[in-house]
């Protein structure tokens, strides 16, 4: 997203005309925030002080907003984004040893993105989907009754 072509008026219409200049900008800082991850999987620092300048609000205000919201990242993610889920019936059924061979596989604890950017690990409490278990999630979408042969191909999947 090109900083400089931010236009705040465009995203207000009507209500705009009732709402202070102050307000339409820290409005559209969400707006932003999307766009900027959306481009560079992330929110670059050097992004977030033009964004900080252009909207002439400070720097801490815009990292405070964006550090609110947990959907938004600082450091550089991978293409692929795995989520091992670690709640009690994935944790029953092995999800430990999914997630071990996983950091084995990519050179990665769960938190890290491999050096490659090909995959970021994550773990989530629980993806709701109990009755599948040892479940991953591979870019949302759920990967449920992880064998050994499953696990290969999702490796492979992400080294593509």
């Amino acid at each position: 997203m090109k900083i400089d072509e931010l236009n705040v008026d465009e995203h207000y219409g009507e209500i705009g005309e009732v709402v202070s200049d102050e307000q339409k900008r820290r409005g559209v800082l969400i707006h932003a925030f999307q766009k900027i991850q959306k481009e560079h999987n992330y929110l670059p620092e050097d992004q977030l002080k033009e964004l900080s300048e252009k909207l002439n609000i400070p720097l801490s205000e815009v990292y405070g907003a964006a550090s609110f919201y947990k959907h938004f990242y600082f450091k550089p993610r991978g293409k692929n984004i795995v989520c091992v889920c670690v709640g009690t019936a994935c944790h029953v059924r092995g999800a430990s040893k999914v997630l071990e061979k996983l950091e084995e596989e990519f050179g990665v604890k769960e938190g890290e993105t491999a050096p490659d950017k090909s995959m970021t690990l994550e773990t989530v409490g629980c993806v709701g989907c109990c009755g599948l278990a040892p479940v991953v999630t591979v870019n949302e979408e759920v990967v449920g009754e992880l064998t050994p042969h499953k696990m290969k191909e999702i490796i492979e999947k992400i080294k593509e």
